[in-house]
């Protein structure tokens, strides 16, 4: 690594917790429109963007992910990080690499851990799951049946990739495309090649533009994502708020599915860039954006936390988590922040 340990372990802490927070903050209005996600937020206190994570829910009793409703997901009920699929796959990266011997792992490596861990799953990681369970092979499985490949759900999987991989974005983006070929194609791939590059990179040079525009050198010049990733780039400081970004969007990609990979990416990049140094801010504008809202939060909340540190963390943010994030995968229910810390650090300075 081209850092001290001391400048990683921090960093990588304000990138794990940022990606929870993310999570849980866009969680509750997850699917809602934008002017729902405003009117709510005024109505309940919380104003828009929101300032703090939700207060109530007109639906609190929804189960979420097998062991959680939305209520463990409301500012008076917080306790510790509730199960969602931005959280589990997190989890899922940190299983495949320790189980499937390190940076080197394989696709095989990847489909064994689904077919022990997965417990449930929605579009493509669903039907890549069935296919496995059905006797399809690891590198047909995206490939059967199988319409939502170039959803967001691989780069969502992609974040604990760029943890083990500090500085070295060539690496963290192999692996991401590794884990991402079990349900995605195209620029579903490309997705999680790309923010897990950024975040590997966003640990050595500490600047979120610098880490935004490198990234693009580990995905094709030529694939959807890369056009789009581009203008979103170059019209990025023109963008002032987030129903700005949202209409920018919507207007380019105005047939696209609301969890696609492209236009999801574009609006994360918009909340890294124009909300400063401060992630609460950041995972704040994204969730302001509306379409799949906890995703894009949760990423960006992970690369403003490897980029920045934890000192662009308001602890308001992390301190409700006590150490605990759930799972509603098979195996353990609850997982020690500090211990998963410990063992992508683990990982990271390992060959």
């Amino acid at each position: 690594m081209n850092i001290s340990i001391e400048q990683y372990r921090n960093k990588l802490r304000a990138a794990l917790l940022g990606r929870f927070a993310g999570c849980t903050l866009g969680a509750p209005v997850e699917g809602w429109t934008i002017d729902m996600i405003e009117k709510y937020g005024i109505e309940c206190g919380n104003d828009y963007p929101p300032k703090d994570y939700w207060p109530s829910h007109p639906e609190a009793d929804t189960e979420r992910y097998i062991y959680c409703t939305i209520n463990d997901f409301l500012r008076p009920n917080l306790k510790n990080v509730p199960a969602d699929d931005d959280i589990g796959y997190t989890i899922l990266s940190l299983l495949i690499t320790e189980e499937g011997g390190g940076k080197s792992f394989s696709l095989n490596d990847v489909a064994n851990a689904w077919l022990k861990y997965l417990t449930m799953a929605w579009t493509a990681e669903d039907v890549a799951w069935k296919n496995l369970k059905n006797g399809i092979p690891p590198e047909k499985a995206a490939e059967v049946d199988n319409p939502y490949q170039e959803l967001i759900g691989a780069d969502i999987r992609c974040d604990g990739y760029g943890y083990i991989c500090p500085c070295d974005p060539a690496r963290a983006a192999e692996l991401a495309k590794t884990d991402a070929l079990i349900s995605h194609r195209g620029n579903g791939v490309y997705g999680a090649m790309y923010f897990a590059a950024v975040i590997a990179i966003g640990f050595e040079c500490g600047n979120i533009r610098e880490s935004l525009e490198r990234g693009l050198e580990y995905i094709p010049a030529d694939c959807e994502l890369y056009k789009g990733l581009r203008w979103a780039l170059d019209i990025a400081s023109e963008v002032k708020t987030p129903r700005e970004a949202h209409r920018l969007v919507t207007e380019r990609y105005p047939d696209m599915h609301v969890v696609h990979t492209i236009n999801n990416a574009c609006l994360t990049v918009f909340a890294l860039l124009m909300s400063g140094n401060d992630i609460g801010e950041i995972i704040s504008n994204c969730v302001a954006m509306a379409y799949d809202c906890d995703c894009t939060a949760a990423t960006a909340g992970s690369i403003a936390g490897a980029c920045l540190g934890m000192d662009a963390l308001d602890p308001k943010w992390y301190e409700c988590f006590n150490d605990t994030a759930i799972s509603y995968f098979n195996g353990p229910r609850e997982y020690s922040i500090e211990d998963m810390l410990n063992r992508f650090e683990k990982l990271a300075v390992s060959e």
